[in-house]
């Protein structure tokens, strides 16, 4: 399952990011950590100090390559309405639903605010980053002046995570991509009128 020149410390966060996302936090045994890492018994407590340990490390990890993902495409070429409608498209595994999105509706992780912070610091990275390209698309004159970059950030997300819930209600990413479409066309720059 994973390859072999990795560490044991980093088998052991691998499958523990896997389980949290397929299981949440309270179905993610240590034993089921240990089978799906291939460590032996002792190997959690040698390398973190419990489960909580090793799981805010696994969140930790999630959260940065959730953020470097999105600043690929938010940091990308393109007008501003470009990068955000390239956020909004990009391939996702829709019917799997968002590792730290599903996070938030763990009540174990909710209550730890240790384990709560990569969460709450990723959503309001994602919401500020697409603040900002909304206000630079306003200096450009692509977006009007009307628009909040925060509002529209949060909006973002909205659609995002509420498109998983209903494509993973429905059976298919179809939900999913009608709100991604809907919310695309009602940011969409405006043509001026020609008459």
């Amino acid at each position: 399952m994973y390859s072999d020149g990795m560490s044991t410390p980093e088998r052991l966060i691998e499958s523990t990011r896997e389980l949290l996302w397929e299981r949440g936090y309270v179905g993610t045994s240590p034993k089921a950590i240990l089978e799906r890492a291939g460590a032996g018994q002792g190997s959690m407590y040698h390398h973190f100090k419990g489960k909580p340990d090793l799981a805010l490390a696994a969140i930790r990890r999630t959260a940065e390559e959730l953020r470097a993902a999105a600043e690929r495409v938010l940091g990308g070429p393109g007008t501003p309405y470009e990068r955000i409608e390239a956020y909004l498209l990009r391939e996702r595994d829709v019917l799997r639903g968002c590792p730290i999105g599903r996070l938030t509706m763990d009540p174990d992780v909710i209550a730890s605010d240790e384990l709560r912070a990569p969460v709450d610091e990723t959503i309001a990275w994602i919401r500020g980053r697409i603040a900002e390209i909304v206000e630079e698309g306003k200096r450009q004159g692509q977006f009007t002046s009307e628009l909040d970059g925060e509002e529209i950030g949060a909006a973002v997300l909205a659609t995002v995570q509420g498109g998983y819930v209903l494509a993973r209600a429905a059976g298919s990413p179809a939900a999913f991509d009608a709100g991604v479409r809907g919310l695309l066309s009602l940011l969409a720059p405006r043509t001026p009128d020609p008459s």
